[in-house]
């Protein structure tokens, strides 16, 4: 089957780089070449902060969604972002810090709140979704522009900031970090909308590739929406396709079998 593809949405970490050692395989790498020399956009989705999106600038890709939605660039230009409040953003970290948790915060850079410094699971969770090996350095000041920000908590431990907040919505992306949002319209599927309305594409020229549940509404939105072989069941559930693991070349396999490359 052999669909008009236009641009390919990305998501990062345990799907294209590795769920084993968040390596980038060559054939991975060779393959979004292949895209881009054919005119294909790809477009970087991810809930990494956009400072640690700076690597895979050499593949030629020019267009990154951070944040979990909340950030999105194209080549250079910010086409769109959504700040949380900053009154929400000191309440929120005040408690925090009354219940011992590590906060993250995504500004145009990355820091943390100083908490859970020498937290196993803090150090397990930053390795696991971010490839960082050691704590983040402190944030200095809460006055910049934050556009997300993660606890460092379980679903149990959690449950005290929905009581605490019920205006804010909680999005679990890890056993032990879930994403922190204020406004309901941060998602990767509209910061998706806002790129091909940038771009002039249809979403049915599209096609998407995620492992998380972070990954569900993007993967539905999208033309074509594959699921990593490595990903849960409810991402595999929500996706037209299911490709091999990311650590068996599954972008690759998946662009194969649709005849992109």
């Amino acid at each position: 089957m052999k669909k008009v593809i236009k641009a390919v949405f990305l998501d990062v970490d345990g799907t294209l780089l590795s769920e084993q050692d968040r390596s980038l395989s060559k054939c991975t790498e060779e393959s979004i070449c292949r895209l881009i020399q054919k005119g294909i956009h790809i477009i970087l989705v991810t809930g990494r902060p956009h400072h640690l999106c700076e690597e895979f600038k050499h593949l030629g890709i020019d267009t990154v969604i951070s944040a979990n939605g909340a950030l999105v660039t194209c080549r250079g230009e910010i086409i769109h972002k959504s700040i949380l409040s900053s009154t929400m953003v000191r309440e929120f970290s005040h408690f925090a810090e009354s219940q011992g948790h590590a906060l993250s915060y995504f500004t145009e850079s990355f820091g943390m709140n100083g908490t859970g410094r020498t937290d196993h699971h803090v150090i397990v969770a930053l390795r696991e979704t971010l490839g960082m090996m050691e704590y983040a350095e402190q944030i200095m000041t809460l006055d910049k522009e934050i556009y997300c920000m993660c606890l460092y908590a379980n679903e149990e431990e959690t449950n005290r900031y929905k009581e605490q907040f019920p205006y804010l919505r909680f999005v679990r992306f890890h056993p032990y970090v879930c994403n922190v949002l204020e406004a309901g319209e941060v998602s990767k599927s509209v910061a998706a909308q806002k790129v091909l309305t940038h771009l002039n594409i249809r979403r049915e020229d599209t096609m998407a590739f995620g492992d998380g549940e972070n990954d569900i509404d993007l993967l539905t939105y999208v033309g074509v929406g594959v699921a990593m072989g490595n990903g849960g069941e409810r991402v595999k559930q929500s996706a037209d396709c299911v490709t091999l693991k990311a650590s068996e070349d599954g972008i690759t396999h998946a662009l194969r079998h649709y005849k992109l490359i």
